[in-house]
């Protein structure tokens, strides 16, 4: 299968949420996006954060479910997220889960990349599918 790219930005909406050891250190948001350009749809999503005592370090997990229309295709995927700050040098994996996909979009696998500028979001899915039956 051949590699497609899809761009486009998305706004993003990130709520507190509580937890159940409000000690731990750690931090919940909400997440709920709008996306546009290649893909059009919205998401929902869990977000864990870690902050450390040294400045410019934490980490963060997600998963959000992206339901919408991917040039031309209707369904729903997964997103598993992996986002870690060393000093202040970030790094972040974004993959689709594994066998997420529905109706239109069954059978995509790809990873995507955020690029903020400006103080706007933009990202780049690199993904495959099946051919449509």
């Amino acid at each position: 299968m051949t590699t497609v790219h899809a761009t486009g930005s998305f706004e993003v909406k990130l709520l507190p949420q509580p937890l159940a050891d409000a000690e731990s250190g750690l931090g919940r948001m909400s997440i709920d996006k709008v996306f546009s350009g290649d893909l059009q749809g919205t998401s929902k999503g869990e977000m864990l954060s870690a902050l450390t005592a040294v400045k410019g370090s934490a980490g963060y997990v997600a998963i959000e479910r992206v339901t919408g229309t991917l040039q031309g295709r209707s369904g729903s995927f997964m997103l598993q997220h992996l986002g870690t700050m060393n000093r202040g040098t970030p790094t972040l994996t974004v993959l689709v889960v594994p066998d997420s996909g529905t109706e239109g979009l069954a059978g995509i696998a790809g990873s995507l990349s955020i690029n903020i500028a400006d103080g706007k979001h933009f990202y780049t899915l690199d993904y495959t599918l099946p051919p449509q039956a």
